[in-house]
């Protein structure tokens, strides 16, 4: 028989007891399925996979892993457990089948430091809703798209023409080429197009290349993994740096705009659709001078990276298969001529130029995956995921998977090509996402690659520096926050 406990300590106990109970009242899931996991590999303790996957060129290291553990499997970045969705199937089934539920980002933690979760390509719920359909609109207003804003980026191939024609047939920098693409961007931001020497154009562009360049090293890597850490080593303070250098420009272009017109107005830049989102009294998503930093921030960022390293990337593959660029100029004289420049309608009348700009974006996967997060629990791939789960759709599975593609790792403009030689658009094409999620600005980049594009190759030839071969050419790419080429020479002779 126990002996009985005082008064004072059976209190003690009881208390104890119901404050346990009460604790795993208000911490127990709510009733309703347990969560089922994909398979995955065996986590280390507090480094979970990452030694893996390694710091740089993970997608090729977690397309290695679903050969092991399937399609749909599991990861551990650290302490956090994501979901890894590999080829085109499971890709597709994702993005297009469960969009709802696959419509937040992640926290991911260097960009919650540089942002706070607002901007455009960050945000989750209703911020992110405002300022996606704040740009769509934009975007329309503003005219830029395939077909009103085809003469603001032929007024920028002009001046890259001439750019390239001052060089006189002598090595010109790689890079050169993405100034034109950028300043299609900076048009869209201020309404105006910066010149080349402009102190605020070579600012920017400084800037925006250094921050990318940050955004993929090793450290911010380490750092995103682990930010406890990251944050005691100071491993994020030089993309801060960065980042707040170009905050306090758009900043000082924000306090430089007129004030609105109270009806709206005719809008004659980005930064104009902002202020205007400021005024906007809706107390269920207020917009504030933050939120339209934050939009200006990803619009100069993601604007200026994705098509400029395209351009390069199509330039460094034209010299590189000079039996490709034939056949594309080729298609130019027959369809152009020399003199009549490229206009968006044009782009249907030539399949082969089609093809080979598709394939450009196939073969150089430039960004290899935009992480999503569920919104609420969600059955996924056969697996019944925790709402807040961080899911990884692997474009580059995609844009080289072997069941969709005849060579996936050649270059070969081929793959959008039928037996006729007419364009041939392929479903598991998908470098712009697909979704809710499908990136903003896909249309305006299409129309200023094409147009610069087509507009280069009908005026000049690319070819290596003198002493180098087609074949020394490299392609191999430099991880930034996207893959782009590695910095090297050609030259743009001009075309008889």
């Amino acid at each position: 028989m126990l002996p009985a406990l005082p008064a004072a300590g059976a209190l003690l106990l009881g208390l104890l007891l119901g404050l346990l109970a009460l604790w795993g009242l208000l911490c127990a899931r709510p009733p309703g399925p347990a969560p089922c996991w994909p398979p995955g590999p065996r986590p280390l303790p507090l480094v979970g996979n990452l030694h893996l996957l390694g710091l740089r060129r993970q997608e090729h290291a977690l397309m290695a892993l679903s050969e092991r553990f399937g399609p749909v499997f599991t990861v551990h970045l650290g302490r956090q457990k994501a979901v890894v969705l590999v080829g085109y199937e499971a890709v597709r089934a994702a993005l297009l089948d469960t969009s709802q539920e696959l419509a937040d980002r992640p926290p991911i933690p260097i960009f919650q430091l540089i942002q706070g979760g607002r901007g455009i390509f960050f945000s989750s719920g209703a911020r992110w809703r405002t300022a996606r359909k704040l740009t769509v609109r934009a975007l329309h207003r503003l005219g830029l798209g395939p077909g009103p804003g085809a003469p603001r980026v032929l007024e920028e191939l002009r001046c890259l023409v001439g750019q390239l024609d001052s060089y006189s047939g002598r090595p010109f920098p790689l890079a050169l080429l993405g100034w034109a693409p950028s300043n299609v961007t900076f048009t869209l931001l201020l309404g105006r197009r910066l010149h080349y020497q402009d102190p605020l154009f070579v600012s920017l562009l400084g800037l925006i290349d250094q921050v990318m360049v940050l955004l993929g090293s090793p450290g911010l890597q380490l750092f995103n993994a682990f930010p406890g850490l990251g944050a005691l080593l100071r491993l994020h303070r030089p993309v801060l740096r960065k980042t707040e250098e170009v905050c306090a420009i758009l900043r000082a272009l924000l306090g430089a705009r007129p004030p609105p017109t109270p009806g709206g107005g005719p809008l004659q830049s980005y930064l104009d659709a902002l202020l205007q989102q400021c005024q906007v009294n809706d107390p269920k998503s207020p917009f504030t001078e933050a939120d339209a930093v934050a939009c200006a921030l990803d619009m100069v960022m993601a604007g200026t990276e994705t098509t400029s390293a395209t351009l390069q990337w199509a330039a460094l593959l034209m010299a590189k298969h000079p039996d490709v660029q034939r056949q594309v100029q080729e298609e130019l004289d027959r369809v152009l001529g020399r003199e009549r420049p490229p206009q968006p309608r044009d782009l249907q009348a030539l399949p082969y130029t089609n093809a080979v700009l598709h394939e450009v974006q196939r073969f150089i996967t430039l960004l290899p995956h935009a992480p999503r997060c569920t919104a609420a629990d969600t059955h996924l791939g056969g697996y019944l995921l925790p709402k807040g789960t961080p899911v990884i759709p692997l474009l580059t599975s995609v844009l080289l998977d072997k069941t969709q593609w005849e060579t996936p790792d050649q270059f070969n403009p081929g793959h959008f090509l039928d037996p006729d030689g007419r364009f041939l658009p392929r479903a598991a094409f998908l470098p712009f996402s697909a979704g809710r999620r499908v990136c903003v600005g896909e249309g305006l980049a299409r129309a200023t690659l094409f147009l610069l594009f087509a507009g280069l190759l009908q005026r000049h030839h690319l070819q290596p520096p003198p002493g180098i071969g087609p074949a020394a050419l490299d392609t191999a790419p430099v991880p930034a926050f996207t893959m782009r080429p590695r910095a090297q020479e050609l030259r743009a002779l001009p075309r008889p």
